[in-house]
């Protein structure tokens, strides 16, 4: 038996999950109840390089035990959800442009330094599954999460850009790519142009501040204005649900077709796979909150065939910040079932 076959053997269940985004990287310690008991955040650093990264990831997966108090030789497996396209089954980061990196062998490299099993997949993935069994994806009122094997849903992640995810029958559908859930790239305006043409260009916080820094000009008395130097360039969820909230007449108009736009979007989705659970997260999704997620919902409803896929339920995450680690744990823990 290997020593990551003991490891495994032996744990009690304690697993690491690792949201790693091209900014910061939250690690957390999940136990057999699914609760962190161990954190450590730590800025990426994408620009030194990727050898400096993964050393930093390393590093504060031995922080996050420490702070939970147990020692690395209790962990099972990582799990690590990063952006970008993924090779699942041979855990390699193909493309990831936010990091920089090009067809790189996180899994193999992070096993030899953590020496314990690790899984690697997409962010989003993480974060949609994270939802899936343990937040907004579960459905109705019920308490318990998902079984292996039973039920859908469709994430979708607002934030710079436009991320998504699918679960289908219980289990992250990946199509025969490994890229299947790719909501943002779904075409809106063919005629539009680069960059004015997929749900990506026009409703993520980007492609919302693309629009404002166009339509700054019209709206002299706009508080986003001030809010952003007289650019118009939005450079954090809060600046834009700021004046949202304060009912500013740009800001509320390029939310609102924003949201209208993503509620066709989803209705097609919804209309081509007819499956009942929509979990929409991301830092967009959390500064503007309801009322953003009901006008989206309204889109969806006017949009989606037929009528009765209009019961689909569409919500707003509950797990927040710590979907994609938790999402991420879960898979690592479900790897050493394989």
């Amino acid at each position: 038996m290997t020593q990551m076959a003991k490891r495994a053997a032996s744990s009690k269940s304690l697993v690491v999950g690792i949201d790693l985004g091209g900014t910061n990287m939250q690690i957390g310690v999940v136990d057999a109840k699914n609760k962190i008991i161990g954190r450590e955040g730590r800025k990426t650093k994408a620009e030194q390089g990727s050898r400096e990264v993964i050393d930093r990831i390393a590093k504060g997966v031995e922080k996050a035990c420490e702070n939970g108090g147990v020692s690395l030789k209790k962990i099972a497996a990582v799990g690590i959800a990063a952006p970008g396209a993924i090779d699942i089954p041979n855990g390699v980061v193909l493309e990831a442009p936010n990091l920089h990196w090009i067809n790189l062998p996180l899994r193999d490299i992070l096993q030899r330094k953590l020496g314990c099993k690790v899984v690697v997949d997409n962010d989003v993935n993480g974060a949609v599954w994270g939802e899936f069994r343990l937040g907004g994806g579960r459905l109705g009122n019920k308490k318990k999460a998902h079984a292996e094997g039973a039920g859908d849903l469709l994430g979708v992640w607002m934030g710079t850009g436009v991320g998504g995810g699918l679960v289908i029958n219980g289990k992250l559908f990946y199509g025969a790519f490994f890229t299947a859930g790719e909501v943002g790239h779904t075409v809106i305006h063919p005629e539009g142009g680069e960059g004015r043409a997929t749900v990506e260009d026009f409703c993520s916080r980007t492609g919302m501040s693309r629009t404002i820094e166009a339509r700054l000009k019209d709206y002299p008395k706009s508080m986003l204005r001030e809010l952003t130097d007289g650019t118009g360039k939005i450079t954090g969820s809060k600046q834009l649900a700021k004046a949202f909230k304060a009912g500013d007449d740009l800001a509320v108009d390029v939310v609102n077709k924003a949201a209208d736009l993503l509620g066709i979007a989803i209705a097609n989705w919804i209309t081509v796979l007819a499956i009942d659970n929509v979990v929409i997260g991301g830092g967009v999704t959390e500064a503007l909150g309801r009322p953003y997620i009901s006008r989206i919902r309204a889109s969806f409803k006017k949009h989606v065939f037929p009528k009765r896929c209009q019961k689909c339920r569409l919500v707003m995450t509950e797990l927040k910040d710590d979907a994609g680690l938790l999402g991420a744990a879960l898979l690592a823990r479900a790897s050493l079932k394989s």
